[in-house]
């Protein structure tokens, strides 16, 4: 077999399994968060934040007092975005979720501080 044959078959393979990779990450995607992209996009980070907060008093970084004040914040904006898409037939408009996100920035800085 030719060598650019050879090349030409493996790229094909891999794009093959990169389309089978990128699909199955896309099915693990619920209807929820496909009906809901701005709150799923803000609940993700409310997530990531939690696990960095949970790192960083495995790390010293944080007291467990301040662990609890920047979930507690955390826990208000959650409540927040609730409140807005309960307003909204369930969703959020984008002035929400630039509102969130700015808030959510404001607790990202605190966290490892």
């Amino acid at each position: 077999m030719k060598n650019s044959t050879r090349i030409m078959m493996t790229l094909a393979a891999i794009a093959t399994v990169s389309t089978l990779l990128a699909s199955s990450a896309f099915a693990d995607e619920t209807q929820w968060q496909k009906d809901h992209p701005r709150r799923d996009q803000v609940n993700d980070r409310l997530a990531n934040q939690n696990k960095r907060i949970t790192k960083e008093v495995k790390e010293g970084e944080i007291t467990k007092a301040q662990a609890h004040n920047l979930r507690a914040n955390d826990k208000t904006i959650h409540g927040e975005e609730k409140a807005m898409a309960s307003q909204d037939h369930g969703h959020i408009t984008k002035t929400d979720q630039k509102a969130l996100n700015q808030q959510l920035n404001q607790n990202s800085q605190a966290i490892g501080k």
